[in-house]
């Protein structure tokens, strides 16, 4: 299926759960999602299996969502296709389309495939506008042809929060064509961002994308800031 045929059977499927996700923090539920003679996989994550945190307030479900549409906005095809579910049977919550991985690969096992160069590059400065708190190297899936880029639920924070394994890229300088559409969305292009970030998220996400055209650089970690530049565990 195409990205508007896999946004539809998620936006209007009749969802059935299949079972947890195992290893999942929060509890997030595979499902089949079944429209018309078609189905498909998904990752089901309602608001109501979610642990509290001190620093994100419930509903992280929208910054899954809100990764997507950022991922739709800068044209970058990192993050599978993502929608809002209210009518999900354990309430409202984030429907992802489902990546078949092997399982085996993750970011530190596939950074220095020449192939995936401009992938990683581009997850870099997607990371730094949505101020991803916690892109683990198991974040990243390879299905066999491509990467994808999951578990994006610890991002949009107005704080700066930035937590990642991917810090190969610090100091160098962004592609000119990404950084157009980093442009577009810092000016004011930001989609559909607005129905799941409140107005102050919003308006940071820009200004971090104002700042990286700016610069035009990948930043460097910031190790005086009270806590790491890196999640953990790594993976």
């Amino acid at each position: 299926m195409n990205r508007d045929e896999q946004r539809t059977l998620l936006s209007e499927g009749s969802i059935a759960v299949e079972g947890r996700v195992a290893g999942s923090s929060n509890q997030a539920l595979l499902v089949t999602v079944s429209l018309g003679g078609s189905s498909a996989l998904a990752c089901y994550k309602p608001e109501a299996g979610e642990r509290p945190l001190w620093d994100f307030p419930d509903g992280l479900w929208r910054r899954e969502v809100a990764a997507y549409e950022l991922d739709v906005v800068l044209e970058t095809d990192l993050v599978p296709t993502t929608v809002v579910r209210e009518d999900a049977p354990f309430g409202i919550g984030s429907l992802q389309w489902w990546v078949q991985d092997n399982l085996e690969d993750h970011y530190f096992t596939l950074r220095e495939r020449p192939e995936l160069y401009d992938w990683f590059a581009s997850l870099a400065a997607f990371d730094v506008v949505a101020n991803n708190a916690d892109r683990k190297a198991g974040h990243v899936l390879f299905d066999g042809v491509r990467c994808w880029a999951i578990d994006n639920g610890l991002c949009f924070h107005e704080e700066e929060k930035l937590r990642t394994v991917i810090w190969e890229y610090a100091g160098l300088q962004i592609n000119p064509h990404l950084l157009e559409r980093i442009d577009r969305f810092a000016q004011g292009d930001v989609g559909a961002l607005a129905n799941f970030l409140n107005a102050h998220e919003l308006a940071f996400a820009q200004m971090r994308a104002h700042n990286l055209v700016e610069s035009s650089q990948y930043p460097t970690p910031d190790d005086d800031r009270d806590w790491p530049p890196y999640p953990w565990p790594l993976i």
